[in-house]
């Protein structure tokens, strides 16, 4: 007869799950594995409506996304709402040992709050919105990002993870017809938000003038471009310009940026997303300035 307890056996493939599925997230959020294909959730839901959040409101929502939010100093943290199962993959520590109020609930709980369609990862984050910054703040950066209205909160996500993965030193976009600082941005993000200014400006031409005066060719992306982008770049600050899917650069960014360039493309598709095209010219540009 065996006289191992039965109850160190458990809490030993506790330990050894734990640590599984650590290992297999921690090797989806550097893409080496898919992530799991989420349960489809039902379309619509008649009994929630958005919640009314105050201008200095943020709600965060997805592991990746709260646990960069956690992690950034400049985050004014309101309080963690969270999964017994989501705390513990946060793994930041006990509960009571934070600064800011943590209240367990279920999944269900977040889901009225955030909606159906929200992947949230049973954990949602109330913060402040990060500081406001400005644009002579960036006269040390030499790559920076500019977007005239895009709109889509998951194109400018997707933008925002490119700029930080080619070390670019802002994403500037227009107050009006841009997405605002929120959930969904953020988890499209996935943390971008809390690693790269997001500058949002009233008059994108006066802001590519400051920008030329401190230094930067501005060069717009634009499909009917008189040169390829690579022949383009020059000088030793550079700050793309994209503009929305369809619609593209509007005539008066044409009329301002320093030059017009377009991405080369020799297959039968000769138009990207907004997002992809954002990340092949960064990679162009800070090949670019790497040889500058």
């Amino acid at each position: 007869m065996s006289t191992k307890d039965p109850k160190d056996k458990s809490a030993r493939d506790t330990h050894y799950a734990t640590l599984r599925r650590a290992v297999r997230d921690q090797k989806r959020e550097r893409g080496e594995i898919p992530t799991p294909q989420q349960q489809r959730r039902p379309k619509s839901n008649k009994d929630w409506t958005p919640p009314q959040l105050q201008q200095d409101q943020v709600l965060l929502y997805g592991l990746h996304t709260v646990r960069a939010a956690l992690d950034n100093p400049e985050r004014k943290l309101i309080k963690l709402t969270v999964t017994q199962n989501a705390f513990v993959r946060l793994d930041i520590g006990d509960s009571t040992a934070q600064p800011f109020p943590v209240e367990f609930v279920s999944p269900q709980d977040i889901d009225k709050v955030l909606g159906p369609e929200a992947i949230h990862q049973g954990v949602m984050l109330e913060t402040r919105p990060l500081p406001v910054r400005r644009l002579d703040a960036l006269k040390e950066s030499p790559l920076l990002l500019v977007l005239d209205q895009v709109t889509d909160p998951h194109n400018v996500g997707a933008i925002m993870r490119s700029a930080v993965a080619f070390g670019a030193g802002a994403v500037i976009t227009t107050q009006r017809h841009s997405p605002t600082e929120s959930g969904v941005l953020a988890k499209s993000a996935s943390g971008a938000l809390e690693l790269i200014p997001y500058i949002q400006i009233t008059n994108l031409a006066d802001a590519l003038n400051e920008l030329h005066k401190l230094g930067f060719r501005t060069i717009g992306l634009d499909s009917e471009g008189p040169a390829p982008l690579e022949e383009t770049l020059a000088g030793e600050k550079v700050a793309l310009v994209l503009g929305s899917e369809g619609k593209g650069i509007r005539q008066k960014t044409r009329e301002t940026v320093s030059a017009l360039a377009r991405l080369d493309m020799p297959g039968a598709i000769k138009s990207l997303n907004v997002s992809n095209a954002a990340a092949i010219a960064l990679y162009a540009t800070r090949l670019h300035l790497a040889k500058a």
